[in-house]
């Protein structure tokens, strides 16, 4: 099976074998990619963007990851516009990743698309599942962070520190926990007036 097949696989959300030599040489290759845009910090935006974009499905002006980011593929990844990463961003990609316009991500910020299978035998053999996360528009995501398969986040929510993101979680809320539960909408009670 060619990688473009497995990655229609994997991307269906059926079991793939997450062992193939292709998927392996894949991530290897996106170590390598990513090992490459860490080191160019210091560079211009434009050329730092320009790293990104030879890897990643997609990436809008003003994105910057902090040293260190780290991707499984690279390849299901789908940044807007003006995101912002703090420092050691993982994102797993074995399933789609797709975040909006204006995202901020704390420190130690992981996304994890897939999950290995249930049963150990079939775990030993490579069966993996991936689901997409998908993030909406103006969130912020807090440090340390989990957000799991299948996960949609709202526009304009945010999640508090340390959180263990395992459901979706609708816009214009401030969500956390272990499990992360909604704590309350946003008001314009929230609104501090303060202009740059």
């Amino acid at each position: 099976m060619t990688l473009q097949e497995q990655r229609a696989l994997m991307l269906s959300g059926r079991m793939y074998n997450d062992l193939t030599p292709e998927l392996v040489a894949a991530r290897a290759r996106a170590v390598g990619l990513t090992d490459a845009y860490n080191r160019s910090f210091g560079q211009t935006q434009q050329e730092r963007e320009a790293l990104l974009r030879g890897f990643l499905a997609a990436v809008g002006t003003g994105a910057h990851f902090e040293p260190s980011f780290r991707c499984e593929f690279g390849f299901n990844i789908r940044i807007g516009q003006r995101f912002y990463a703090n420092f050691d961003c993982v994102m797993l990609d074995g399933g789609e990743i797709t975040i909006g316009d204006d995202v901020l991500f704390g420190p130690r910020v992981g996304l994890y698309t897939s999950n290995h299978a249930i049963d150990r035998l079939e775990r030993a053999a490579g069966g993996c599942y991936a689901k997409p996360i998908t993030i909406g528009n103006a969130v912020w995501v807090g440090g340390h962070v989990q957000i799991n398969q299948g996960v949609t986040i709202g526009d304009g929510a945010i999640i508090g520190s340390g959180s263990v993101v395992t459901r979706d979680v609708p816009a214009g809320v401030i969500a956390a926990g272990v499990p992360c539960r909604v704590l309350r909408e946003i008001t314009d009670a929230d609104k501090t007036g303060f202009r740059p």
